[in-house]
Formats: structure tokens, C-alpha cells, sequence
């Protein structure tokens, strides 16, 4: 799959093309309903399929500091995006310049003159241009104007995530802030995850019998709430069950919130300086202090005995 940034990586002979437009933060299971409506189009016209997409997040340019947590970062959403066919990815630099675009200019800029739109595919609800002016019957208009279809799909899925609640990136932000990663989970249609950098920490986790590794997240992350989940660590093309606690270390009065996972049953794992990602199965239990140490290593054997057998349940489904 090509990916370009900015409207100038856009090869110079690039032809019509099936676009979709949108933040598509996480690729839920909604927005894949979009995408593959846009990569069947394409098949039947014979063009390619572009995404495009932003960064940083609008909401950062138009209202600073109001950034979003992410639930997936550009190469993920890159990744998951071509496992639905897309063929190119277009990342536009969202400057307060582009975010004055009106509606008329974006499509003639984006659309018409540099992807040479033959469809356009959106939800209802999708809007554009400065002020977020522009939406779908607009764009209606503009695709008689310039010789493109517009085709509307629903995305709104629903099931018992989020009390029934149409699935949304930001439903799937809250479920993730309140632990709830089954429930994200349900949305995505994979474990959410999180990925950066193993960093070195205090250590006490070899100390204690129980090496973690410890991951400085990426940027914006969304990151589940306090507590002990099962889960995977990836790390060199490895996918391993894992324990992840995430908070603070109460037990030795922290202050900074962390990521960490021990990967279960794994002895001499050196995965210092490697971009490791590491995937939310489920809720085991809230952050806790513990009386003694010997208590704190009672209870982590015991998660650890569970986060195993979550671990298996799920591989067995």
C-alpha cells in the first residue's frame, strides 16, 4: 500500500481513484464498513482506493489542547487499513491554513485536482471544509459538478458495548479510560492497543521474580484505566501472553503512570530500546496497596495465573 503526506506525494500520473475521508481513529468496526464499501467500489470500477486522513487531529488546530487520546497511531491505522484492501493512504498536515479550506476549496484541491475522485464514500454524518461547513449533500452537489459519485453508508453498529450504544471512536475512548476493554474491544474488533518504546525502569519487577518490560507510550495514547489485564505482548515479530499493569505503583508510592507488561512464563527477554505493542484482552482486577510485599507477591501470582488462563480461553475461541 503507497503512503503519502501531503498532497505533494501524490504521484504526478495518478489517476481516478474510490476516496473516503475521515479521522478514522481505531478503524472500528464501523469505519471498516465504510472502507470496505469504498475498496469494493474500486474493484468494480477498476480504480485504487484511497483513505484520507489527518494529522494532527483537527480538534488540536481548531480548539487547542483538546487533542483526543488515539486508539490507533498513523501506522497502525496504515496497517489495518490495507488489510482491508486500501491501496493508498493520504496523511494531510491539518495547519490552521488547511483548516480555512471552505468546502468548495477542498474538493477541488484534494479531490478533483490531485486524486481525481470517480467516488466518494462517507457516512451520514460526514462533515469538511472550515467550520466543518461542508457535509454530504454538498458534496452531492460538487460530485455533479466534477464528475464524481457519492455513495452514503450506515456505520453505525451496534451491540452490548457501551450499553448499546451506536459504536464510536469516542465510545471507544471512554470504555478504554473506565478499564473496559472488553467492551472497546467489541467495537474494534481487536484488543486495543498500545505501543511504543521499552524503556529501563526501577527494575523492581525483577527484583520481585516478575521481569516487565516497560513501554513509554507513543504520543496522545489512549491508555486503559488503572488496573492488572491479560493480554499480548508483540515484540519481534513475537506475540506473547502477557500480565500488564498499568498506574502508578502504589505499592512503592510512584507518582508517574506506566505501562508494563511481563510476558508470561518468558525467561531473559532483553527488550530494552525495541518498539514493542501490547494488546488489552481483559479487566483482572484495579490498582491496589498491599500491607507487605509478601502480600503484593501473593496476589501477583495470582494474576498471573489468571491473565494465563484469559489468555487461553481467548486462544481456544
Amino acid at each position: 500500500m503507497q503512503r503519502w503526506r501531503g498532497l505533494e506525494d501524490i504521484p504526478q500520473d495518478w489517476g481516478r481513484s474510490v476516496v473516503t475521508i475521515g479521522s478514522y481513529d481505531g478503524v472500528h468496526r464501523g469505519h471498516q464498513l465504510i472502507i470496505r464499501h469504498a475498496v469494493d467500489r474500486a474493484r468494480e470500477l477498476g480504480v485504487p482506493c484511497v483513505v484520507v486522513t489527518f494529522d494532527p487531529h483537527p480538534s488540536e488546530v481548531v480548539r487547542p489542547g483538546s487533542h483526543p487520546p488515539l486508539l490507533a497511531p498513523h501506522h497502525r491505522r496504515a496497517e489495518l487499513m490495507a488489510e482491508l484492501g486500501v491501496d493508498a493512504t493520504l496523511i494531510l498536515p491539518f495547519t490552521t491554513e488547511f483548516s480555512k479550506l471552505s468546502p468548495a476549496d477542498f474538493v477541488v484541491k484534494v479531490l478533483v485536482d490531485k486524486l481525481h475522485a470517480k467516488a466518494v464514500v462517507e457516512g451520514p454524518n460526514f462533515r469538511f471544509g472550515h467550520k466543518a461547513a461542508g457535509n454530504v449533500d454538498f458534496l452531492v452537489e460538487q460530485g455533479r459538478v466534477y464528475d464524481f459519485e457519492v455513495e452514503v453508508v450506515d456505520l453505525f453498529v451496534c451491540g452490548e458495548a457501551g450499553g448499546g450504544e451506536p459504536f464510536s471512536s469516542t465510545l471507544t475512548r471512554r470504555l478504554v479510560a473506565e478499564g473496559d476493554v472488553e467492551g472497546a474491544g467489541e467495537i474494534l474488533g481487536r484488543p486495543h492497543r498500545v505501543e511504543g518504546v521499552v524503556v529501563r525502569g526501577a527494575q523492581r519487577g525483577r527484583e520481585l521474580g516478575f521481569p516487565t518490560a516497560n513501554v513509554e507510550t507513543l504520543p496522545h495514547t489512549a491508555i486503559p484505566a488503572d488496573g492488572v489485564y491479560a493480554g499480548w505482548l508483540h515484540a519481534a515479530g513475537e506475540a506473547m501472553p502477557a500480565a500488564i499493569s498499568v498506574g502508578t505503583n502504589p505499592q512503592f508510592d510512584g507518582t508517574e503512570r506506566t505501562v508494563e507488561a511481563y510476558a508470561i512464563d518468558r525467561v531473559g527477554l532483553d527488550l530494552y530500546g525495541l518498539h514493542v505493542a501490547v494488546d488489552f484482552l481483559a479487566f483482572v482486577r484495579g490498582q491496589a496497596k498491599f500491607e507487605s510485599l509478601d502480600g503484593l507477591l501473593e496476589q501477583m501470582a495470582v494474576d498471573v495465573k489468571r491473565c494465563r488462563e484469559l489468555v487461553a480461553e481467548a486462544g481456544s475461541r
